[in-house]
């Protein structure tokens, strides 16, 4: 897809690993003007080192910390594009009250402080938000519960700032993805029954790679998306559409 984003300005939160970097080095191709944030220095640092990664601007930011959240964006004088991608999943430890409140914190609270912190800039530029949702915003899970609930509330999150802000001019709109090769799910694509039942339950039969995430992601950025908003993309090669 030919996508043309010259003198547009956007930030991936939470770029530095996964679909966020992927993302990243999809908006330079496109000729975005990229900013990128990770949760710590040594995060940061990786992608520093990283010559294809010179014209990015990457700072250390904690989407839990409402102050520094304010702070950085306080920083911005423009930003046509905002991506929260940054989130975790905790797995076991979801099932005591601090593990889940931490998994909100991090996935839809963060989401939520950016997407608030980013809005009169936004507003100013007519500018877009994409938020990471999941396969899980639509299913239950049986192992991560804070995971499945931040998810949904991320994907309710973009369809409400999309009805309260469409009047300024900004689109909002979230993907979920399906199981996706990145660090986070390296455990899940390693363990053999897990493996199985995602291979299983996905029509294309395979997990999917960073880079087709980020061309959805892309896609929504783009004019091509103008009349978009309120939307969630499932890039998930058909998990949620398997009703086995």
């Amino acid at each position: 897809m030919a996508t043309d984003l010259h003198n547009k300005t956007a930030l991936v939160v939470g770029g530095t690993s996964g679909i966020g970097l992927a993302t990243v080095r999809r908006l330079l191709e496109a000729g975005c003007a990229v900013k990128a944030t990770g949760v710590s220095l040594a995060e940061v640092q990786s992608c520093q080192d990283d010559s294809g990664l010179a014209a990015v601007s990457f700072s250390v930011l904690d989407v839990a910390d409402s102050t520094a959240v304010t702070a950085y964006f306080s920083g911005l004088s423009r930003l046509d594009i905002l991506i929260n991608s940054a989130g975790i999943g905790r797995g076991a430890s979801e099932f005591t009250e601090e593990g889940f409140l931490r998994t909100l914190e991090i996935n839809l609270f963060g989401t939520m402080r950016c997407c608030y912190a980013a809005r009169d800039l936004l507003a100013a530029s007519a500018g877009c938000i994409v938020n990471l949702g999941s396969v899980m915003s639509s299913f239950g899970s049986p192992t991560a519960p804070a995971y499945a609930s931040s998810k949904g509330g991320v994907v309710q999150l973009s369809k409400s700032l999309a009805v309260a802000w469409g009047k300024e001019g900004i689109r909002v709109n979230a993907v979920a993805p399906g199981w996706t090769v990145t660090p986070m799910t390296r455990g899940m694509s390693a363990d053999v029954e897990r493996n199985t039942r995602v291979l299983g339950r996905t029509p294309l039969g395979r997990w999917g790679q960073p880079e087709e995430i980020a061309q959805g992601i892309l896609f929504l950025c783009s004019p091509a998306a103008s009349f978009i908003t309120g939307a969630l993309l499932p890039i998930d090669g058909g998990y949620t559409a398997c009703g086995v």
